[in-house]
């Protein structure tokens, strides 16, 4: 089977961060389609001919269709490592996206409470009061707007289930593309614009800050900004 090309951005004995290709999923699911951390750790043995089993980290992950940055985690002390920053919001993570309309802010946090319905994979906005509702927390800046269309670029302070793509749709301004929360103002077939930009995260052994960078394709609707 043909896998799709991975980039890879950085590379030690304790760290992978590559870009992520659209529409493949970050870890393997009930699909069976290729995932990303499969490729991986193929690409590693064959690189470096290695026997048996890889080890490779998920320290993190993005929804199928979205791409862009992703660190991995090479060794396991890596891995704990690279996950206490991300529980402790040590690990910054960026994203681009692509909403309609213009929100009415050009600064702002939003903050909802999130429950998920496993059997859907879906994901609604509930009461605080609810238990089953977990916080979700981001902030956002308005980079650009053009044609009906608004570049935001938001830093997640949680890293709930479609978060981004939720919070935005319950405040009026879906993501374009985003058939799941945004089937009013989509067409099915569009690519959901959302992008991991941006991580920072101190080297797991280094303790050094390392930042790397991802952008979008240069095709619509980004190349509008």
């Amino acid at each position: 089977m043909r896998y799709p090309p991975v980039s890879i951005l950085y590379e030690d004995n304790h760290l992978l961060v590559v870009e992520k290709p659209v529409n493949l999923p970050s870890q393997g699911d009930s699909s069976r389609d290729p995932d990303l951390l499969s490729i991986l750790k193929e690409d590693i043995k064959v690189r470096y001919q290695k026997p048996g089993n890889v080890y490779l980290g998920l320290v993190h992950r993005l929804d199928r269709p979205v791409g862009g940055v992703m660190v991995f985690a090479k060794t396991s002390k890596a891995a704990s490592r690279l996950s206490e920053q991300i529980r402790t919001h040590a690990l910054k993570k960026t994203y681009l996206a692509v909403v309609h309309g213009r929100p009415e802010k050009e600064r702002g946090r939003l903050e909802h409470f999130l429950e998920k319905d496993h059997k859907t994979n879906t994901v609604k906005v509930v009461p605080p009061s609810e238990d089953k509702g977990k916080r979700a927390v981001l902030d956002y800046r308005l980079v650009a707007e053009r044609e009906g269309l608004s570049l935001v670029e938001i830093e997640l302070l949680t890293g709930r289930s479609h978060q981004i793509r939720v919070q935005f749709a319950s405040i009026g301004h879906p993501l374009y593309g985003d058939q799941k929360y945004g089937a009013s103002v989509n067409v099915p077939g569009q690519q959901i614009a959302l992008w991991s930009h941006k991580i920072l995260c101190l080297h797991p052994t280094r303790k050094e800050e390392m930042s790397f960078v991802s952008s979008p394709p240069a095709e619509y609707p980004w190349n509008l900004f």
